[in-house]
């Protein structure tokens, strides 16, 4: 699409993003850096306060700005700056300024931002504390795997999260997924439109030196933020069922954890007699899990693709997971690691992988060809701006062909603007 000046775009996100303590703001950093090799005009806005580990957005070329929720400001912000695409990062964005943006402005393009399914993720969740309350086995995780989608599906659909983020999916002009399998739940149950998804995973490019090799590395490692549960309860999964049975095999093996914010909890696990090392936030993530011979991430819940374990591909370190952490990312392709659904199974192709150093240089040469198919930047980056272009270009015809989103529009508008200017008013009196 030729233009006179540059494409002018809104990011509104839900956070301000902290690429090296999420995959999430990892995500959102790749799309931003694909709009800046555009040369595209880019304002960031957030609601919230700045967090410890926060991007320096302005060093980038991306004008910082902070918003009110339920607050008349935005409008005139927004108005002003008149964009041609707003992307909101996360549903809630789209929530709150959503009815605003296509007040003031229209003609823009719309686009969500999901990092994974919300509502997915939490249904998982409560399977797992329906699981647990029924059971107190800790090495059993089979029971939480192996749902199809139409059981996905029926697990979600009563719940008023997915009735919101799925709203959401609708009301926009199209949807960045990071999972194909999310993609093939949202057509196939919710009904979404295919011409309003589409596949964006984590986007980078491999390195082309040398991977450092089995004989250089030692030890276990896992990683992630701790605020994210999933994250948390695979901590707490591994300290009670899987790390016991390692121990067993391999008596000298230390493992590793690090995370962003690591609350007390946490903190309390550290052992050093059993190995088990809580190390708090990583300066340089891909420093320490390139040094590690094996990372763990035994997740029993969660949804889109994992950072963690794209990370342990680039690093070249195999990885040990479950059916839930290798979701969506390899396709037909052979496992960087091994992949079990209970802490035996986990532990043992840990302990496999960790002792046997063909296995490991298989599994470390199917993520570096995991990496080139399936996660380069060089290929999604233009697909995604292809992608935009093609969706600003036949706007009208998009929103014609949606009419549960324009429905939706319609009635969220109305409850949404009449809530939003209640509790505005509201803060006025009370100011």
């Amino acid at each position: 699409m030729s233009q006179s000046r540059a494409t002018k775009v809104l990011v509104i996100g839900y956070v301000w993003p902290e690429p090296r303590s999420s995959a999430a703001s990892g995500h959102v950093m790749q799309i931003l850096e694909t709009f800046l090799e555009q040369g595209w005009d880019i304002t960031f806005a957030s609601p919230a306060g700045p967090g410890e580990h926060k991007a320096d957005l302005t060093a980038m070329g991306i004008a910082e700005c902070s918003i009110e929720l339920n607050s008349s400001s935005f409008d005139a912000f927004v108005g002003e700056l008149a964009p041609d695409i707003v992307l909101f990062d996360q549903f809630m964005m789209e929530e709150q300024f959503g009815w605003r943006v296509e007040k003031q402005c229209p003609g823009a393009l719309r686009v969500l931002e999901t990092s994974d399914l919300q509502s997915l993720r939490h249904a998982r969740h409560q399977r797992l504390k329906d699981h647990l309350k029924a059971s107190d086995d800790h090495d059993d995780g089979a029971a939480l795997f192996g749902q199809t989608l139409a059981q996905e599906f029926a697990a979600m659909a009563d719940t008023d999260l997915a009735r919101r983020e799925i709203a959401a999916l609708f009301r926009c002009d199209l949807n960045l997924m990071i999972s194909q399998v999310e993609i093939q739940l949202l057509v196939e149950h919710f009904s979404l439109p295919p011409s309003a998804l589409h596949w964006c995973p984590l986007m980078l490019e491999p390195v082309a030196q040398p991977l450092a090799p089995y004989a250089d590395r030692a030890h276990f490692l896992s990683i992630g933020n701790f605020r994210h549960a999933p994250n948390w309860d695979a901590v707490l999964w591994m300290k009670n069922a899987v790390w016991p049975l390692i121990r067993q095999q391999l008596p000298g093996a230390q493992l590793h954890i690090y995370g962003a914010y690591t609350p007390p909890k946490a903190s309390a696990l550290h052992n050093p007699a059993q190995g088990f090392h809580i190390m708090n936030w990583a300066e340089d993530a891909l420093q320490v899990m390139t040094a590690a011979r094996i990372c763990l991430a035994p997740l029993r819940f969660g949804a889109g693709i994992k950072g963690k374990i794209v990370d342990a591909m680039l690093c070249g370190t195999p990885n040990v997971t479950t059916p839930i952490g290798a979701e969506g990312m390899a396709g037909d392709m052979p496992w960087a690691g091994a992949i079990g659904e209970s802490a035996t199974a986990i532990a043992a192709a840990a302990v496999r992988l960790y002792q046997d150093e063909h296995l490991w240089n298989q599994a470390q040469e199917a993520g570096v060809k995991l990496l080139h198919a399936r996660y380069r930047h060089s290929v999604h980056g233009p697909a995604l701006i292809a992608r935009l272009e093609h969706c600003r270009e036949h706007l009208l015809e998009l929103r014609q062909a949606n009419f549960i989103g324009g429905m939706l529009r319609h009635h969220q508008h109305k409850s949404t603007q009449y809530m939003s200017q209640w509790i505005e008013e509201k803060n006025r009196n009370n100011a």
